[in-house]
């Protein structure tokens, strides 16, 4: 395990001539009355003997890749500590050649039309169908909130829908030099489209997938959740494992899923946009998440399922506010996402963050006018759960 030989390095009476400058602050106490106790200086390297080279891995990172790529079912795994983000930028650089047309669904990730800037690519949008919602109407009993941001009257929501097949293959008829498509499943909203449909009519038209599964790095552990895209016929596969898994933030992983991708390319890519210094911090977290799911993702997937279950049953007879589901009409769900949408009442998804930062002390993924998103994982405890489904049961109650 690379945080075990990071340990046994900081440990060790081995002088740290190399970067970087803190010098490993914890074994040379002379800068210990200055900088913060509280920072891993003791186990933050460089590439230096023994911990392998990143841009040509050999030895551990190797061998944590490769657990990568086993247990998600890929053929070869990259490790990314720039996120998903320099993870779609080298899949679509490596998947495209300048002045090609490829396609992507409007609302994708920024790092999608960052590419297509970037390497020269025109872009064409797919646009979704969104998630529909009532016009609200006035609430006189929730005039007393204070801080608010009101909702106009709208007729649906922005969160896009699963995306339909026969628009993908509609698209790629009427423009038949479009060899590259790029999906994100799943949403930030947790909507997966189908995927294996989707790789079949890609590949038909002599095309390569490429999926941004960012948000769905858990998919796969557990029945309870969809299917990883990996496994569904995607040529490349992104996900970060620092957004629904145990993992520090910038913790990505790069996956290879057929031979229509020309790996060295991704490899000289990733050389190019994601940085010569690599953290061994995060580096040793991707690792530790990774041999953490190898042996206890039964176990902590089965307790996940339960937390989600009981949370669900608890908040079942809200009135005033929709819960997102696979019942929607979405080709598949993503349970793990909550996406609170206010339903006939005058509060916006702001105000519901606000209500929920404020009042209830929990701080939620994100707002919109529309709608908001709380995050969990399989870190999330009971008490957690059962905070936010008590305040939303309280803030239903006052409307």
């Amino acid at each position: 395990m690379l945080f075990d030989k990071l340990k046994n390095y900081s440990n060790s009476d081995t002088y740290p001539m190399h970067m970087p400058g803190h010098k490993q602050m914890f074994r040379t106490i002379s800068m210990s009355d200055y900088l913060p106790s509280g920072l891993p200086y003791n186990y933050d390297i460089t590439e230096i003997h023994g911990f392998d080279d990143l841009s040509n891995p050999q030895g551990i990172l190797k061998e944590t890749a490769g657990l990568a790529a086993h247990l998600f079912g890929s053929k070869d795994a990259f490790l990314l500590i720039n996120g998903s983000t320099v993870g779609i930028l080298a899949a679509i650089g490596a998947a495209s050649k300048r002045g090609d047309k490829i396609l992507a669904v409007k609302g994708c990730h920024r790092s999608t039309p960052n590419a297509a800037e970037l390497f020269g690519l025109e872009l064409v949008y797919l646009e979704p169908d969104y998630f529909p919602l009532k016009k609200q109407k006035p609430n006189n009993k929730l005039q007393h909130l204070e801080n608010r941001k009101f909702a106009n009257n709208y007729e649906h929501t922005n969160i896009p829908c699963s995306i339909n097949p026969e628009a993908i293959k509609t698209t790629l008829q009427n423009n038949p030099q479009i060899k590259l498509v790029i999906i994100t499943s799943p949403t930030y909203e947790g909507v997966v489209s189908d995927i294996a449909s989707i790789a079949k009519i890609v590949h038909d038209a002599d095309g390569i997938l490429i999926v941004d599964a960012a948000h769905g790095a858990h998919f796969g552990f557990s029945e309870a959740f969809p299917e990883n895209p990996v496994k569904l016929g995607a040529d490349i596969v992104v996900t970060s494992l620092h957004k629904t898994l145990p993992a520090l933030t910038s913790c990505s992983l790069l996956h290879i899923c057929s031979e229509r991708i020309d790996k060295s390319k991704v490899q000289h890519l990733l050389n190019i946009l994601q940085t010569s210094s690599p953290s061994y911090i995060l580096l040793a977290s991707i690792d530790s998440c990774l041999r953490l799911l190898e042996a206890e993702s039964e176990k902590l997937f089965m307790n996940y399922e339960e937390k989600l279950k009981t949370f669900y049953e608890e908040i079942k007879d809200l009135k005033n506010f929709h819960i997102l589901s696979k019942n929607d009409g979405f080709y598949d769900f993503d349970k793990g996402k909550i996406v609170i949408i206010p339903n006939d009442i005058d509060l916006s998804g702001y105000d519901i963050a606000n209500i929920l930062r404020t009042k209830y002390q929990i701080e939620i993924e994100s707002a919109y006018n529309k709608h908001t998103i709380a995050m969990t994982s399989i870190c999330d405890t009971d008490v957690g759960f059962k905070r936010l489904a008590e305040a939303l049961k309280s803030i239903d109650n006052a409307c």
